[in-house]
């Protein structure tokens, strides 16, 4: 192989939905992994893309359809069956690691195909944390669409007018800038004017405290609000001692979500993690006091459910009305933390409504019955930051992504330790962190 085509590196278009406009890399960092790096970037064109063909080609890219030529593909989501070429490094956000159904024929196709597959969310440090994500805008972009849920979501259900009516969706501003000033100026009307008293206290529960919650907390907290610990959630909401001139939020570690099933023993976080099957959830005490819940919880099956079919239910038959009004799933995990998840939705249909008496889903909203707004690509409503930021992260691994010889065994690739341990597959064989993943293809035949 020349050296030149083993230095080119590809750029899909993305091609999942209309709404996924984000890039892996950004035109100031292509021209700079041009320039000073010697790479030869191929791009395909887009007419979605945040970035237009031409912003790419004036940086020195080339523009082509054709990839076949580029040794290593890089993309943001998940490629179609159809598109997957043989032998190929491809490096996108796969979904596959906990056994994704919908994703195995891909996965298998993969490995017939003798590819090698980096996954964006496992380059990780040596901490295990992730060092290339989108969990910032993901939770960022979630909390701007809450809001603006629940305002349409209120004004049906119980015929109020609220603040939250201001907000628009998240991809209807022109930038996160835009739609900061947006929910600023709507901040400044519950400041001044205050929420209608059946909204009051306006309680939010955050699960999970990483970069996902962080981003949400970031766009909530442009509102005058107040934090309560979750231990003091109850005699809080019993004092009265609240204000319609503010919002509160509560943010739910593990701690305050499970308890050992053994009461004889106390709660620990790294037990936890070891044996999650020696704890369940506690969450549904916290249920009778949230108007609206924002999942931002990292989740696999041997976990707890936090969100149950069995405890909406019992809120709903124990309640007269219930508070709780959304449930903004951003980490979409379908029957997981949030077991009432059970499909993800697209920002043109971004909500349906789960009855929890009779167990019924309905499309869109409904005054009864919690809604739930479950979009599994919600940094794409803000492409342009999205992908500053991606691209900031995912930048100091594409030279030596570039020069690898992945002909070589796996033992034998001398990529930096993250971008290692995110290698899934090695020409076509799960590589030995991944040999788990074994069992979620044997039976798939396309």
């Amino acid at each position: 192989m020349a050296q030149s085509e083993k230095w080119r590196i590809g750029i899909r278009r993305e091609d999942k939905n209309i709404w996924e406009r984000r890039a892996p890399l950004i035109p100031s960092h292509v021209q700079d992994l041009i320039r000073n790096e010697g790479l030869e970037i191929m791009v395909q064109p887009s007419q979605i893309r945040v970035f237009t063909n031409e912003e790419y080609e004036k940086v020195g890219a080339i523009l082509s359809d054709e990839l076949t030529s580029c040794p290593i593909i890089i993309g943001i989501k998940e490629i179609p069956v159809r598109l997957l070429e043989h032998r190929k490094v491809y490096a996108f956000f796969s979904h596959t690691t906990k056994g994704q159904l919908h994703n195995r024929p891909m996965l298998k196709t993969l490995v017939r195909n003798k590819c090698t597959l980096i996954d964006y969310e496992k380059i990780t440090d040596d901490q295990s944390r992730r060092l290339v994500f989108f969990g910032t805008q993901a939770g960022q972009a979630g909390m701007i669409d809450g809001f603006w849920m629940y305002g349409q979501k209120v004004k049906l259900a119980r015929h109020l007018e609220t603040p939250f009516l201001k907000i628009k969706q998240a991809w209807n501003y022109g930038s996160l800038v835009e739609a900061k000033e947006a929910l600023k100026r709507a901040a400044q009307e519950v400041y001044n004017s205050g929420l209608p008293d059946p909204e009051v206290p306006f309680i939010c529960g955050f699960l999970g405290y990483g970069h996902v919650s962080q981003g949400a907390q970031e766009i909530f907290d442009l509102f005058p609000h107040e934090e309560i610990p979750p231990e003091e959630l109850a005699s809080f909401f019993r004092s009265g001692s609240w204000s319609a001139h503010r919002l509160y939020k509560v943010i739910f570690k593990e701690e305050h979500l499970v308890e050992p099933r053994n009461s004889r023993t106390s709660f620990d976080l790294q037990d936890y993690y070891q044996h999650p099957h020696k704890y369940r959830s506690r969450f549904e005490t916290y249920l009778p006091y949230l108007n609206m819940i924002i999942n931002c919880v990292y989740w696999s099956p041997e976990y707890p459910r936090f969100i149950t079919r069995e405890n909406l239910k019992s809120l709903w038959e124990t309640e007269k009305e219930p508070r709780l009004q959304a449930v903004i799933d951003i980490s979409c995990d379908l029957e997981g933390a949030v077991e009432v998840t059970t499909r993800v939705t697209t920002p043109d249909e971004p909500v349906y409504t789960y009855q929890p008496i009779t167990g019924e889903y309905q499309d869109g909203y409904q005054p009864t019955g919690v809604t739930i707004l479950a979009i599994d690509n919600l940094p794409a409503e803000i492409p342009l930051e999205s992908s500053v930021f991606f691209s900031l992260a995912l930048k100091p691994f594409i030279p030596a992504l570039a020069r690898e010889d992945f002909s070589r065994e796996f033992a034998k690739l001398t990529l930096p330790p993250p971008l290692k341990r995110a290698i899934i597959l090695h020409q076509g064989e799960f590589t030995p962190a991944y040999r788990y993943m074994e069992k979620f293809i044997e039976n798939i035949t396309s």
